[in-house]
């Protein structure tokens, strides 16, 4: 009975030692590892799992597009990418359709390796 919550505590601590630009990575990664699940569902024709995994997915893009800096002009162009993928989740949720959740599951992965490509030239910068 510990076990479980000795994981749960070590996960908490986890999210609230991260600094920003570690939670997020595990955003990106979250919505990744619900997006797989979600295509699963589809898989297994479990209409329930597919669906609830794709609003998991939806809800962290919406938390991306909620907290994008607009005083910068790049986040026009994030915010375009996050619409663009929200539009196409409620497609995928609508015909279930596993085509568009591995279309999105790429743009997720290639931003997600974009932004680890960031984090470490960031912290190879602190370090000079």
């Amino acid at each position: 009975m510990a076990l479980p919550s000795a994981y749960e505590k070590y996960n908490n601590s986890k999210v609230l030692t991260a600094s920003p630009a570690e939670l997020t990575l595990m955003l990106y990664d979250g919505a990744i590892k619900f997006c797989n699940i979600a295509i699963m569902g589809i898989e297994e024709k479990n209409i329930e799992k597919a669906h609830n995994n794709i609003i998991r997915v939806q809800r962290i893009i919406e938390e991306f597009r909620a907290t994008l800096d607009r005083r910068y002009p790049v986040a026009a162009d994030f915010d375009r990418v996050y619409v663009y993928l929200l539009r196409r989740l409620v497609e995928a949720n609508l015909k279930k359709d596993k085509a568009i959740l591995e279309e999105i599951n790429m743009h997720l992965r290639s931003m997600r390796d974009n932004w680890k490509e960031i984090m470490r030239v960031n912290r190879e910068n602190q370090a000079k």
